[in-house]
């Protein structure tokens, strides 16, 4: 290559690259209200033994937000089967898992806030004058007991499927059956029956009533779980009215004043801010989907793109986690730099797959086929920085185990932080070739060709993980199931999914031999 040309396109790599670091790696996605907005009316569909800490919570939330907040009652069974016919209402109070399950199968909701942790427990008037100490105790001839329908309460519906043959007996024998579990434990209270089986939590609301534990029981312990209604017209005020009744120091301080056992949240902010890094290869995936979110949550979400090199030395010079602009969530743009922050990104869920890929100018004028042809002479190669970028990193582990670092190094004339820069060198003829995702080539398709590489590490894993200790950790998730939620968009940009997988151990993360430095 001749000196002033090596000086020329060293030059505007330059003016590339200054011109990427003014425009900025920082987007900010802010919910848009509208500015005539009236004030909401919610409606909320509530199980009936979590009538009294709710109540408490609507009117908590009305003399602060000044929202109207519309509560009916009822076994968690009766309401569901109610929304799905109706097709109204804002959030859904489910008394247990197998209720949010069946919710999720007829697409009744979307998002799911865990609110408390409750069991079942047999309850037995104060002083358990009739001495009931097992389930055994209920089937006695002298015992008068009280169930809820299991077709229409939770409370049922659970210890039916715990306790099998003997549900099938104490149902056969029951003095009583009604529709809520508040009402077995009025029952049970007033004396007109000797036990019934309702939560724990539920008894902690009744003074007269007291638990007995048993076995088979005890352990079938159950989330009820406030969820956004799929058919909700305003789902920005049900997520943040949501949001409000998980805060431990909102409604889950009187969750536990009630006898629950908070499921635990984020703590309240009127507009959380989540902070999300990302690898510069999600960006075309994400970046509308980001939007959507932080319009229906109603909050801001700020994101940093950049290389996961870049991504991981910034958060190392923070300091940790104190730091307020520590990110919530770091979305890599390989496994391989997972390890470097695994002690504060704990978890992590893959998301999708790319492969690594070398492009030319259409007709590969310098014909170019594999790794090895990017050592001839007079090409001009682009490559991202391997301090920087994950797919540096990555490339220069594959010419390394191949034996090409030096010889293809030798022709190098740019290294760039993110693939879209080498991808936009190309388009104006300042290069040769490069290596970039192949999710980065398919917008330029048209002008350039794909050239995948013979090389095990010739493709990129991308993970999403939530920080363990963030303030808006739950926030992190429910973004998380937003994404996976929108497989298609992924897709569309050219990643293949792998969003089913299980999540893996951050710590558990190998990197493979070819990618250790020797």
């Amino acid at each position: 290559m001749a000196h002033n040309e090596a000086i020329a396109v060293k030059k505007l790599a330059a003016i590339i690259l200054l011109l990427a670091a003014l425009l900025g790696g920082v987007a900010v996605y802010q919910h848009r209200a509208a500015p005539s907005a009236a004030t909401p009316t919610l409606t909320v569909y509530c199980a009936a033994g979590l009538q009294k800490p709710v109540s408490a919570i609507v009117e908590a939330y009305r003399r602060e937000a000044g929202v109207e907040v519309r509560t009916q009652f009822g076994g968690t069974g009766s309401l569901l089967s109610a929304l799905r016919v109706a097709r109204q209402g804002d959030l859904f109070i489910a008394a247990d898992d197998g209720a949010v399950a069946d919710a999720r199968k007829t697409e009744t909701i979307r998002e799911v806030f865990p609110v408390a942790v409750q069991h079942p427990i047999i309850a037995v008037r104060k002083g358990n004058p009739k001495h009931i100490q097992s389930l055994a105790d209920l089937l006695r001839d002298d015992v008068k007991v009280a169930l809820a329908n299991p077709e229409a309460a939770s409370i049922s519906r659970v210890s039916r499927k715990a306790l099998g043959d003997t549900w099938e007996k104490l149902a056969a024998r029951a003095t009583v059956m009604k529709p809520t579990v508040t009402e077995i434990a009025a029952d049970v209270s007033l004396g007109t029956v000797d036990a019934g089986i309702i939560w724990d939590a539920t008894a902690a609301q009744f003074k007269e009533t007291q638990v007995v534990e048993v076995p088979e029981l005890s352990d079938r312990k159950e989330n009820a779980s406030a969820c956004v209604l799929s058919f909700c017209t305003q789902p920005t005020a049900a997520l943040r009215f949501a949001r409000y009744l998980t805060a431990p120091e909102k409604g889950g301080a009187v969750f536990k004043e009630n006898g629950f056992t908070p499921a635990g949240g984020d703590k309240w902010t009127d507009k959380p801010e989540l902070i999300l890094y990302s690898g510069g290869v999600n960006r075309p995936a994400i970046e509308g989907l980001l939007h959507q979110f932080a319009d229906r949550e109603g909050v801001t979400l700020t994101t940093v793109f950049n290389g996961c090199g870049i991504l991981c030395a910034s958060m190392k010079t923070m300091g940790g986690t104190s730091n307020p602009k520590f990110p919530d969530a770091y979305y890599a743009c390989d496994l391989c730099f997972v390890p470097p922050v695994a002690d504060v990104f704990p978890e992590a869920v893959i998301l999708t797959e790319t492969d690594i890929g070398i492009v030319v100018p259409k007709g590969n004028p310098h014909r170019v086929k594999t790794l090895a042809d990017l050592a001839q002479p007079n090409l001009k190669v682009g490559l991202c920085n391997a301090e920087q970028a994950t797919l540096g990193y990555m490339t220069r582990g594959m010419l390394k185990s191949s034996g090409l670092q030096d010889s293809v190094h030798k022709n190098v004339v740019v290294e760039t932080p993110t693939a879209d820069l080498l991808v936009n060198q190309m388009r104006v003829g300042a290069l040769d070739a490069a290596i970039v995702y192949r999710v980065n080539f398919q917008p330029s398709a048209e002008f350039l060709e794909y050239l995948p590489i013979q090389h095990e590490g010739a493709h990129a894993v991308q993970p999403f993980a939530v920080r363990g200790d963030s303030p808006h950790h739950h926030l992190g998730l429910r973004l998380l199931d937003f994404l996976k939620a929108n497989r298609a968009q992924f897709e569309q940009s050219g990643f293949q999914w792998r969003g089913e997988a299980a999540a893996i151990r951050s710590k558990d993360i190998v990197i493979p031999d070819w990618l250790k430095d020797k």
